[in-house]
């Protein structure tokens, strides 16, 4: 009942269009066992060893690194190359934006906030410090609006990439020296 069948089932073989006459052979004589094999074979340590591929993408990080202080965009990263992200960096660096002063305001803030810790002066410190947070965030939001039109009228709506707002606005709260790619052009000398 649930063992296998006595009977054996006759085998046919079912010719479809695949499968060759019988009468044309393969064209080549049957390859040895040796030569089988030794087509099988893969090696088991990669060709290229970690020490190697280390160097290969230290390599590749030096010329992208000098092409980032150059300008050469046919070496830069991949998120910094084209004429949209070009637009974006030159609209960014010709202008002065509050985020650029961030990192040393913050830190005279809050100098005086320690140095004045005992007076009710370090909450006024404080309070300056994140009226600037926001007039810098404001800042960069009009900022994005002015590129945003002008990347709109000279290469339209669909050749503006995911993520441009954010290259641009982090862009202009770094401060100009630190920036990478090197700042091509010089304050209120605006991109045409």
């Amino acid at each position: 009942m649930f063992g296998r069948s006595n009977d054996p089932q006759p085998v046919t073989p079912a010719l479809t269009e695949s499968t060759p006459p019988s009468d044309a052979g393969k064209g080549r004589p049957t390859p040895k066992r040796k030569v089988s094999e030794a087509a099988n074979k893969r090696p088991l340590v990669a060709p290229t060893t970690k020490k190697a591929s280390r160097e290969q993408a230290r390599a590749q990080r030096d010329i992208e690194y000098r092409a980032m202080q150059t300008g050469d965009e046919r070496n830069m990263p991949l998120k910094d190359r084209g004429p949209v992200r070009r637009y974006i960096r030159d609209a960014v660096d010709a202008r002065w934006n509050l985020g650029e002063f961030f990192l040393p305001v913050a830190a005279v803030f809050l100098v005086i906030q320690f140095a004045l810790a005992k007076t009710e002066f370090a909450v006024f410190a404080i309070l300056a410090l994140y009226i600037y947070i926001i007039a810098a965030a404001i800042d960069g939001w009009l900022m994005w609006r002015s590129v945003k039109k002008r990347l709109v009228a000279k290469f339209g709506i669909e050749q503006i990439p995911r993520g441009a707002a954010m290259y641009g606005v982090l862009r202009a709260f770094q401060i100009r020296p630190s920036r990478m790619p090197k700042p091509q052009v010089k304050h209120g000398q605006r991109p045409a």
